[in-house]
């Protein structure tokens, strides 16, 4: 008897040969966005032995769904962050909606830019 089947294992026949019954666990299936898709492909490039290591644990979805997650949080904590900081309120919006527009892209320009540095690459 081989360790695999005292640990439980199975086999099936095939052919002329013995292959093991396995089973890989069914990751949940959740919903990964634009953060951790980014997270995603910079440890494909960066950080192989971590992304092979996350995929082969069945951990990768889950892993990058709660960096999603984070990394959301924090971009709408910052941009409301610094929105209220920099006066920009609703009355600039109703007051001069192109000046309070132009403010937002620039706010969340650089929330994006303090996410990036956070969760991607950490």
């Amino acid at each position: 008897m081989t360790f695999y089947e005292k640990q439980g294992g199975t086999n099936r026949k095939t052919g002329d040969y013995y292959l093991p019954n396995l089973k890989l666990d069914t990751e949940q299936n959740a919903q990964i966005g634009v953060w951790g898709l980014r997270h995603k492909r910079y440890l494909k490039q960066h950080h192989k032995v971590i992304y092979y290591s996350l995929l082969t644990a069945g951990n990768l979805n889950s892993y990058l769904a709660e960096i999603d997650q984070r990394a959301k949080l924090l971009f709408d904590e910052t941009a409301k962050s610094l929105a209220k900081k920099e006066n920009v309120t609703e009355e600039l919006k109703s007051e001069n909606a192109m000046l309070w527009l132009q403010k937002m892209n620039n706010i969340r320009n650089r929330a994006m830019e303090v996410v990036n540095g956070e969760v991607i690459y950490r």
